[in-house]
């Protein structure tokens, strides 16, 4: 899959893996620039020449397509993981270029002409599932693109859908920029009491790095940074409280003042997203949000919330109660509770989380995940032996063989933070999709590629990147979505992987691998002395079991209250009232939390999922998706996960439904496919340990 030849701009080749040792930022412009006025010119022409057929329309709309996302996703993806001021420069000079192209193909009345008589035409009855599907979200997404608008409120719409790809840019930057300004420089010994000596060689590392060139895990100096294996450990272990307090403050109220503010901007937005729904004949944004989703409407999304939200409240209350009885105390401040929470679980569970780390070396885990991936789906997981660029050179670029050793995908693994450059969090993306295509008169299949992103410990002083627990979930979630991309069976690449699945349904495969962290037999093969090679000891195994629901009302409650805020805001706010979104935070939180949020919280300016992100009314998919998850998990369960051939045959069902499927077919019937009835929320109660309570 690499090239021999390439042209004079790199962007512009459309096909294979990106040359990204190729690709500067004074090549972004000239490079999209062109691409878009050679697709313009294809459109133009197609539009004149259509036919409602799926040859006529759909394949020649595809390759355009096509194009686009492979040059566009490249440029998109540089930016979350190799951000500088030129590459930004050069984005934001051709994004506006890019939405109007995207607003020409969604809002051209020749295509949805095409598309709806090829649903009326004798061909239809001939096509496939995924093709029928493929038109019939072709169709939708034109209607929400504004294809049935004229004139003013045409342009009022296009007008609206330029400036929010500009603010959730600047929004997202904002973002990298606040959580990279702050350092906090720590010199005497006991400024870093209670920190483990992985954070101190990290810390040490850090400041090494801003040009403390003596500076070592013994003697410091130490720097704390906002980046989450700084942020975290730091609140979870460090004894001096008045840090604690100012290191958190910093986090909860990153990008909400200075010049890197985002709170005008949120309430742009959301003005704009509801004058968008407005013009579409929706009553608010969450209503456009959900035509596009699994869920109904709104009230069955608010139905689910509020069973779960009336089950972990009370959890949430009773484990903050016992919270404060073991500290001794009621004057537990939101800067306490990570320190006394990890105080509990140690004496409650005799757990120490750090403890943990040396059996959690990355290339064992990555052993483990792999065995894991074989076991159940019968694929096989090795280094590439091609050599692939890449972006930097922790990048890892890996094969997934088939039962006959076959190659039948790829993906890159970038796993280390990077808090200079590298946006936070986790994610999965396509680099390459699946698809059947014809070359040199013969048919063949593309293999996909994806791109698996965490932001895990790095290596420090000589060793290799010890993982936490949490660590270890967060990449067994992302390659659960990679699974899904890289095992479709679609050979339609708007069908294929994860392309055309419902947006709440998505989080299936990933929320459902991370339940395998916690199976016996996949956690023995990945939990691994790194000097030893000694085996996880048991009592560490037990200890892992016994503490996977501590404060799980707690967990719970705080993705509701994200879930419901969002909802809140999307649907029955007003942004042009006297009601700020602040405000509206700290209504919502009367419902869902035990602990109000502080003054200075201004958690939405750093809330990128929503505000800059796909999942703008959309957060509950979370939790929709992990009613499926933990559903389809217990499948396993029941089979039995000491049953081997039991495993292995349910483990083919998963593949050949949730993981082939792709966005071929609804996904309730995928699920029901693979499940055999509907899913029910007992497990996700029954997983969460909060089954007893409710």
């Amino acid at each position: 899959m690499t090239n021999a030849t390439i042209p004079e701009n790199p962007l512009l080749i459309g096909k294979g893996l990106p040359p990204f040792n190729e690709i500067t930022p004074d090549r972004v412009v000239p490079g999209i620039t062109q691409l878009l006025a050679e697709l313009d010119e294809e459109f133009t022409q197609l539009e004149k020449t259509v036919e409602p057929t799926w040859t006529g329309l759909v394949e020649p709309l595809t390759a355009i397509g096509e194009r686009l996302n492979w040059s566009w996703g490249v440029v998109a993806h540089l930016m979350s993981v190799k951000n500088s001021p030129e590459l930004r420069t050069a984005y934001e000079s051709v994004q506006p270029q890019l939405v109007q192209f995207g607003n020409k193909l969604s809002q051209s009345k020749a295509i949805y002409n095409a598309y709806k008589a090829l649903a009326d035409s004798e061909e239809w009855p001939n096509l496939e599932s995924a093709q029928k599907r493929i038109v019939e979200a072709a169709i939708k997404d034109a209607e929400l693109s504004g294809v049935g608008l004229e004139g003013e409120s045409r342009d009022r719409f296009n007008e609206i859908q330029l400036k929010l790809a500009e603010i959730s840019t600047k929004f997202s930057n904002n973002v990298l920029d606040a959580t990279k300004a702050f350092k906090l420089k720590l010199t005497a010994k006991e400024e870093v009491d209670g920190l483990p000596g992985s954070w101190l060689s990290l810390a040490a590392q850090t400041a090494r790095s801003e040009g403390e060139e003596n500076a070592t895990a013994e003697n410091g100096p130490w720097i704390v940074t906002l980046d989450f294996p700084s942020f975290y450990p730091f609140m979870r272990y460090s004894t001096r409280r008045d840090l604690r307090e100012k290191v958190y403050k910093a986090y909860i109220s990153r990008a909400s003042n200075g010049e890197y503010n985002n709170t005008e901007l949120i309430q742009h937005i959301l003005k704009l997203r509801q004058e968008q729904a407005h013009i579409l004949g929706y009553e608010s944004y969450a209503e456009l949000s959900l035509a596009e989703k699994m869920a109904p409407d709104v009230e069955a999304v608010e139905n689910l919330l509020a069973e779960l939200r009336q089950v972990s409240y009370d959890a949430a209350q009773k484990e903050l109660a016992e919270l404060k009885e073991f500290a001794k105390t009621d004057e537990i401040k939101h800067w306490d509770l990570a320190f006394w929470s990890e105080r509990q679980k140690e004496t409650k569970f005799d757990y120490n989380a750090e403890e943990l780390r040396p059996y959690f070396p990355l290339p064992q885990v990555l052993e483990g995940l792999f065995g894991l991936a074989k076991r159940l789906f019968g694929v096989t997981i090795t280094p590439a032996a091609n050599d692939a660029p890449v972006w930097h050179e922790d990048v890892r670029y890996f094969q997934v063989n088939n039962e006959s050793d076959d190659p039948i995908a790829y993906f890159y693994l970038d796993p280390y933070s990077r808090p200079g450059e590298k946006r936070g969090g986790a994610w999965m993306n396509d680099c390459v999709g699946r698809a059947r295509m014809i070359e040199e008169n013969r048919t063949c299949v593309r293999l996909p590629v994806a791109y698996l992103i965490c932001n895990q410990t790095p290596p420090v002083d000589g060793k290799p990147s010890l993982m936490t627990f949490d660590e270890v979930e967060t990449l067994f979630h992302e390659f659960g979505h990679g699974l899904q991309h890289m095992l479709t069976q679609v050979d339609y690449p708007g069908a294929s992987g994860i392309n055309n699945v419902e947006w709440d349904a998505v989080e299936l495969p990933s929320q459902f691998m991370e339940n395998w962290c916690y199976d016996r037999t996949t956690l023995y093969s990945l939990a691994k002395h790194y000097e030893t090679n000694e085996p996880l000891p048991e009592k560490y195994y037990q200890q892992l079991l016994a503490t996977r629901n501590y404060m799980s009302g707690t967990g719970m409650l705080r993705q509701l209250h994200f879930s419901l805020l969002d909802l809140e805001l999307h649907h029955r706010y007003d942004p042009e009232s006297d009601e700020t979104p602040a405000q509206v935070r700290d209504r919502v939180a009367k419902t869902t939390t035990v602990m109000p949020p502080l003054p200075e919280d201004a958690f939405l300016c750093a809330f990128g999922h929503i505000f800059a992100g796909g999942y703008a009314a959309g957060y509950y998919s979370y939790k929709w998706a992990e009613v499926l998850s933990a559903d389809a998990f217990a499948a396993f369960e029941e089979a039995g996960l000491d049953n081997e051939n039991a495993v292995v045959e349910t483990g083919k069902r998963f593949r050949d439904t949730v993981l082939a499927l792709g966005g071929s077919l609804d996904p309730m019937e995928v699920f029901k496919t693979f499940r055999g009835r509907e899913p029910q929320t007992e497990p996700l109660l029954r997983h969460s340990g909060l089954l007893v309570v409710s």
